[in-house]
């Protein structure tokens, strides 16, 4: 048993009989009434998400999931293929247990997590921040803007979106995919 004081982000808990894993949290203290704590769950068998409130200082049951390095290989329409780190293994998941927010950052031997339980994959987490190629994005013009600017481009996952002008197509940039923000250039 957990305390809704311990809740952070990726945590699993186990509420009626089903996982979540806590995606977002914040501590709410309105002007009457006693505190509480704001979630955005993600169902780990369904893909889908939900928000509850708890109150504070709520019990609750935490589910301890345990992590293998796990490197995507292809995907064959909805089932994306991954290989186990140690065993070499070949591993099915369904589109639903990635999640499109991390889908569309999803690239050939990207080093990611399988959280299982029991010996079965229950949720795939690709890592926040990402190295990724821009492999389509106009050419930047001097003096289009009086500050720094920006301008679409299309990674190689298929994923747009916004970067700096001097950004060209073939660099290598660095990007935070759960904001979907641009945050450096790696190598041009």
């Amino acid at each position: 048993m957990a305390d809704t004081t311990d809740f952070r982000s990726g945590m699993v808990l186990e509420i009626e009989d089903e996982l979540y894993q806590i995606l977002d949290y914040q501590k709410v203290h309105p002007g009457k009434g006693p505190a509480y704590i704001k979630t955005e769950l993600k169902n780990l068998d369904s893909g889908g998400t939900v928000r509850k409130r708890f109150r504070s200082g709520e019990s609750v049951n935490e589910v301890t999931l345990i992590r293998r390095d796990v490197q995507y290989s292809y995907s064959e329409g909805d089932v994306y293929y991954f290989m186990d780190a140690e065993t070499y293994e070949m591993i099915p998941v369904s589109r639903e247990k990635i999640g499109e927010d991390q889908i569309k950052y999803l690239t050939e031997n990207t080093e990611c997590q399988a959280l299982t339980r029991d010996g079965s994959i229950l949720a795939v987490e690709v890592p926040r921040f990402v190295e990724i190629e821009v492999t389509d994005t106009r050419p930047g013009v001097k003096g289009d803007t009086a500050q720094g600017g920006s301008k679409p481009a299309t990674v190689a996952s298929g994923a747009e979106i916004q970067v700096p002008l001097f950004i060209e197509e073939g660099d290598v940039i660095k990007v935070d995919r759960e904001e979907d923000k641009y945050l450096e250039r790696v190598s041009s």
